[in-house]
């Protein structure tokens, strides 16, 4: 068995269910099978711009996180090192920290890079490879819309968890006889909206993919109202966009309070209720679909791509 050496693990981007499976598994891994270490870099590329916090992690600190959500090491969407926002004299001014990264993981002694992210940290992490560092990258993202992977984890959690959402406004949708919206993540892609549409029995799924006419969606409403049932559900991915000539759209679009302030699920629930007068409910689950315990799927898949990182 040869020695690995000193490797180094960051996560970037949003927090997501597993991140704490993958830092478990490249622990153990790089130490039990390889005799190596993993220095622990902490708030994503912030960590290599400034080192202070970072640390060697031991099989020990990992015990017991593997059905913790979050991450123990945790994680920025802000620091680009290539790109860095700082405020110099009550100014923003953009620096380019790549060299001072550079020679922190010199000093660090950090021989290769594991970067845990989706598709804004693994551009940032392809520009470090390209200058020399030895780096695997591990695909992550709750929105599942990363090429060249068919499932990323995080995705089975997130799925999971809007579904129980769904289920639970399907009870009052129906005792109230009301039309309600729930709002998903998902900026580029449907895949949240699509599957936990699905499995929630939705009557209307709205996705970035497929831009929608809210005509159709009034329609879609009033065709169950006249078959008897008092209540509909929509789902909606927060990337999801009204076609530019949908005529309830042309009707209202000029309302300032409308233009760029409202998400989509608010935006559709305002618009069909002027449009129909329909007694409508908009429920936004956001950051909820980040946080909980990561399913089994979720715990496997990120343990194993944990242990294939350092392989």
């Amino acid at each position: 068995m040869s020695s690995l050496g000193t490797i180094g693990l960051l996560n970037g981007g949003g927090d997501c269910p597993g991140l704490n499976a993958v830092t478990r598994a490249v622990v153990r891994t790089a130490c039990y099978r390889y005799g190596g270490k993993v220095i622990g870099i902490f708030d994503g590329f912030d960590g290599l711009i400034w080192p202070e916090r970072n640390k060697e992690m031991s099989p020990y600190q990992t015990r017991g996180i593997l059905p913790r959500g979050g991450t123990i090491l945790g994680t920025s969407n802000r620091g680009d090192p290539f790109r860095y926002e700082v405020e110099e004299n009550g100014k923003v001014v953009v620096n380019d920290y790549s060299q001072r990264v550079m020679e922190n993981l010199t000093g660090m002694g950090v021989e290769a890079l594991i970067v845990v992210g989706g598709e804004g940290t693994l551009s940032i992490a392809r520009e470090f490879h390209r200058r020399g560092v030895p780096l695997v990258g591990v695909p992550k993202t709750i929105d599942n819309d990363l090429s060249a992977t068919d499932v990323t984890f995080g995705f089975d959690t997130a799925l999971h968890t809007a579904t129980d959402a769904i289920d639970k406004i399907h009870t009052t949708a129906e005792s109230h006889g009301r039309v309600m919206v729930i709002e998903v993540m998902g900026r580029e892609a449907g895949w949240i909206a699509l599957e936990a549409g699905i499995s929630g029995g939705v009557d209307v799924i709205l996705i970035p993919e497929i831009p929608f006419r809210l005509e159709n969606v009034c329609a879609k409403i009033e065709a169950r109202k006249a078959a008897g049932h008092r209540f509909s559900l929509i789902v909606a991915a927060e990337g999801a966009r009204v076609q530019d000539d949908d005529p309830v759209w042309s009707k209202y679009q000029e309302t300032p309070q409308l233009v760029g302030q409202m998400s989509i699920g608010n935006l559709v629930g305002t618009l069909i209720s002027r449009h129909k007068e329909y007694e409508v409910r908009v429920t936004v689950l956001g950051h909820l679909q980040r946080g909980s315990s990561p399913s089994p799927f979720d715990r496997l898949l990120s343990t194993r791509l944990g242990v294939a990182a350092v392989d």
